[in-house]
């Protein structure tokens, strides 16, 4: 508490000092600090970073790997196998190869996710690298973009529309700065900051976030600009305060519920089956020690201790295979949400055209080419210190090849920014006569309501609704062409005490027109025929007017019969406006609240919204979104917005980033589905048996080996292949199909667990031990046991693998879908293992001994139709619920 009431009373000294007391306070002044002071104020102040960013050590990284639910349950598992297999049985009955296997589940599960995660966080670190949020720094009088990291106490800050705040700041020079605090105070609206000092007659405490000079990190600029010193920097910020003192909350994704309500679908399944195994056995067997010892390795073989691992690693795995597809995944949950997206809002410009934007036209009011409307643009843009945006580029670049200007004959007076609800302006200069000039550019709209004569045929005149009906016609004219036009107005000699404000925006000339062409690219008209083939709805929302995006959207064969305008949409409910998103692909003349309100009741309308945009005006709607995507060259505050950064702001790379999403996500659903039947199918199997055998139909130490082998083939699904018709279709979390999943092909291997039983029982096992089970002698019937096992295990281990890829996909197995060579060659791996195994010494000891031939012709035939059944309940399962996985 003691600490936060320090800082308060700084900034409020701070807030109270002229500049000229502040820069002497840091050893700073106008021209910002001199590099060689950088060390020494970084190690007096402290580094700009946040300490909530810092890296999770190793130690926790190492508990939360190896204690997940499941290998919590595995060592409880270890431990009571331990106690009776062990603690209290005589010496040389103790056996401690079961606490062994259970063991190396632990030690493979936990170990696979430790390298998995430890992968994840140092990729997610190297793409945060390639994603660097900078500031316009003024050191030694010089300015440049240096990375916010870098920045220390004392260097001086520019500021315009779309930064955002590196650092707490005391602003010494403003120009109608409106701030967005909502990320420390919850307000919606932006409050205006001065440059003035905070000096105050009435007594009456003024909070640290009321400071009107003190600018604080997590803010961003939304109009205007500014020139501040840096009063603090990383956790001695008001933000790393907060981080501090509130642990960020993780916002848990539909992904991140489902895995864990599968999870502990799992964990009560294992529950309730692995007692009435033992039950089962204890009554009919009288041997309650090897009932509980079976009831035990039940519990293991329900356990799907791999799941951390096979999620984590399909996350890093697709994290990765993305980023080299220019896809940056800053959250790596997100990437689920990313294939899940079927509705993808994005803005129009640089998305569907080049942004690459040309001037093609300087026009008068007649629509006649006129060098003067150029001219008196070139200065706006030239002298403009806020978000310079690709217009006034491209106005800077034509000015200098057309005309002839010699910028030292003017100097700025004074500006007013630009902001989204003036969609407008205005630099004031003067000559060296004295003469002053305001000249303003922006909408159309919105320069005739400040415009009250034109300059018509050379001449000045009353700006009449005749007028501006001519001129609304030839700027439409101008729109239908695909040409987006800006109007250019000024005022001679304009009279003002102080600043100058937007209330002296008012009775100008209207000059003229500048006319921009920005063309669609030529990969965008493709890249939205396979956006639709893969099931996403590609809505426009921008700001730029109708005609425009009219255009432009029938070139890249986005058509819509209705465009609906921003002004209409505010007098309408929530439902209504719903109504209006879903059906409707193409929204002009937004502002950036219209654009959030959007997502949001398309969210609420159960769509998967992703938002792509770059700018300023498309940050909140980039949070109201499942999956926010920006590009690396994005404003701050977008780039800071945003699940997702795209290397090239291209949709073809979004598409490809949308299909990788959907393959993760594919991968991990075939473990989650594959091993909830198995288990299952096995459980119906083992309670059968267990019912009707004379003895346990495996051994524990048998059950835990044939898990241990099945689960290290199932590590090889991340690297598999997902046919191309699964990657059509957004695809979202519903755990009401694991469990549709699991009770139609689950109890299809239990129908030939108990052909296996049969045949093992009646014909294999006497064969071989010389008679029926009753008949036999202790050593025979140890013998019968044997075999009996070995042949249920190989059967299991055979069925459970190979099953991996009939249900892997709804097509043919082999013939129309095949898996990746690394599946194939490590299931392969397991199932030689568990054949071989019978054979071996190992095999002995573990109860199992070799088997005859005729059991593998019979293995073959159980397979072949097994398999065959798998796919005949497929087609009816998608027939029923419309897809498999």
């Amino acid at each position: 508490m003691t600490k936060k009431l320090t800082q308060e009373n700084r900034y409020q000294i701070y807030s109270n000092q002229m500049p000229d007391e502040l820069f002497k306070g840091f050893k700073s002044s106008l021209n910002g600090i001199k590099e060689n002071e950088v060390e020494e104020l970084r190690e007096k102040y402290g580094e700009n970073k946040i300490s909530h960013t810092k890296k999770t050590p190793l130690i926790i990284e190492v508990l939360k790997a190896y204690f997940t639910p499941f290998t919590i349950v595995l060592i409880v598992l270890a431990i009571i196998s331990y106690i009776t297999d062990y603690a209290i049985v005589p010496k040389d009955e103790r056996d401690l190869t079961g606490v062994f296997i259970i063991v190396a589940m632990v030690l493979l599960s936990g170990t696979m996710t430790l390298i998995q995660s430890v992968k994840s966080n140092r990729s997610a670190e190297k793409l945060s690298n390639l994603v660097q949020v900078t500031a316009t720094v003024v050191r030694e009088g010089k300015e440049r973009e240096i990375a916010i990291e870098e920045l220390v106490c004392g260097d001086v800050i520019k500021l315009s529309a779309g930064d955002m705040l590196p650092a707490d700041l005391r602003l010494f020079k403003t120009k109608d700065l409106f701030v967005s605090q909502a990320a420390m105070t919850g307000e919606s609206y932006p409050v205006e900051k001065r440059s003035e000092p905070n000096v105050r007659i009435s007594e009456e405490k003024i909070g640290v976030t009321d400071l009107e000079n003190i600018a604080f990190m997590g803010s961003n600029v939304v109009s205007g600009s500014a020139l501040g010193i840096i009063i603090a920097v990383g956790n001695e910020t008001l933000f790393g305060q907060i981080a501090k003192d509130v642990s960020e909350k993780k916002t848990l994704t539909s992904f991140d519920i489902g895995i864990s309500k599968t999870s502990w679908l799992l964990i009560r399944f294992m529950m309730v089956m692995a007692p009435a195994v033992f039950l089962i056995n204890g009554l009919t067997k009288g041997d309650w020690l090897e009932a509980f010892l079976f009831g035990l390795s039940v519990a293991v073989g329900l356990t799907p201790e791999m799941l951390p691992m096979i999620v984590t690693t399909n996350l890093v795995k697709g994290a990765s295979s993305m980023a080299k597809k220019g896809t940056i995944i800053k959250n790596l949950n997100a990437i689920q949400n990313f294939g899940a997206i079927d509705v993808l809002c994005t803005d129009k410009t640089g998305t569907l055209t080049q942004d690459k934007i040309i001037l093609e036209y300087h026009l008068d009011v007649d629509g006649k080419e006129d060098s003067s409307v150029l001219y008196h643009a070139f200065f706006n843009s030239y002298y403009q210190t806020g978000l310079k945006n690709l217009m006034d580029k491209a106005i800077i670049e034509s000015a200098e090849e057309e005309l002839n200007i010699n910028v030292d004959d003017y100097q700025k007076v004074d500006e007013i920014p630009f902001d989204f609800q003036r969609r407008r302006m205005s630099v004031v200069i003067e000559d060296k006569e004295g003469h002053l000039q305001m000249v303003t550019k922006g909408a159309i709209e919105e320069m005739l309501d400040i415009s009250s004569y034109v300059n018509y045929k050379g001449e000045v005149i009353p700006l009449t609704e005749d007028l501006r009906k001519t001129i609304l016609k030839t700027v439409d004219d101008l729109n239908e062409d695909g040409l987006r036009v800006i109007g250019v107005s000024q005022k001679k000699n304009p009279s003002v005490v102080g600043e100058f404000s937007i209330k002296d925006e008012s009775e100008m000339v209207l000059i003229g027109y500048l006319a921009f062409l920005d063309p669609p690219k030529e990969t965008t008209k493709a890249a939205l025929t396979a956006l639709k083939e893969h099931g996403v709805d590609v809505k426009v929302l921008t700001g730029d007017n109708a005609l425009v995006t009219k255009s432009v959207c029938r070139q890249v064969g986005l058509n819509n019969k209705r465009l609906i305008n921003g002004a209409d949409l505010d007098e309408l409910d929530d439902a209504a406006l719903q109504k209006i998103a879903i059906e409707n692909n193409i929204f002009v003349k937004l502002t950036p609240a219209q654009k959030t309100r959007l997502v949001r009741v398309l969210r609420e309308a159960g769509h998967t919204v992703g938002f792509m945009g770059d700018g300023i005006n498309d940050a909140p709607a980039m949070k109201e979104a499942d999956v926010g995507i920006s590009v690396d060259t994005a404003v701050d505050i977008a780039k800071e917005s945003a699940d997702v950064i795209l290397l090239e702001k291209d949709l073809m790379v979004l598409e490809r980033g949308i299909l990788s999403g959907r393959t993760t996500f594919g991968n991990i659903m075939k473990y989650v589905k594959m091993t909830a039947s198995s288990n299952f199918g096995n459980m119906f199997s083992v309670v059968i048996a267990s019912i009707f055998l004379p003895f346990l139909p495996m051994l524990p130490i048998q059950l835990l080996f044939l898990n241990l082998i099945y689960d290290v083939s199932c590590m090889s699904i991340p690297w598999d292949n997902m046919d191309s018709e699964y990657l059509k279709e957004p695809k979202k979390w519903d755990a009401s199909s694991i469990g549709s999943f699991m009770k139609w092909l689950g109890p299809t291997s239990s129908i030939f667990d108990i052909t296996t039983y049969i045949f093992l029982y009646f014909v294999i096992c006497p064969a071989v031990a010389g008679g029926s089970f009753h008949t036999l002698g202790v050593e025979q019937q140890a013998l019968f046991i044997a075999v009996f096992h070995a042949g249920w295990f190989v059967e299991s281990l055979w069925s459970q693998t190979l099953v991996i890829y009939t249900l892997r996909t709804p097509k043919l197995p082999f013939i129309q879908s095949n898996a990746s060579f690394i599946l194939m060659t490590v299931t392969s791996l397991g199932i030689l293992v568990g054949t071989i195994l019978p054979f071996t010494e190992f095999g002995e000891n573990l109860g199992l001994v070799g088997l005859p031939n005729e059991y593998w012709l019979f293995l073959a035939l159980t397979i072949v139709a097994y398999l065959i059944l798998v796919m005949v309940v497929k087609k009816m399962y998608v027939k029923r619920f419309g897809e498999l996985l």
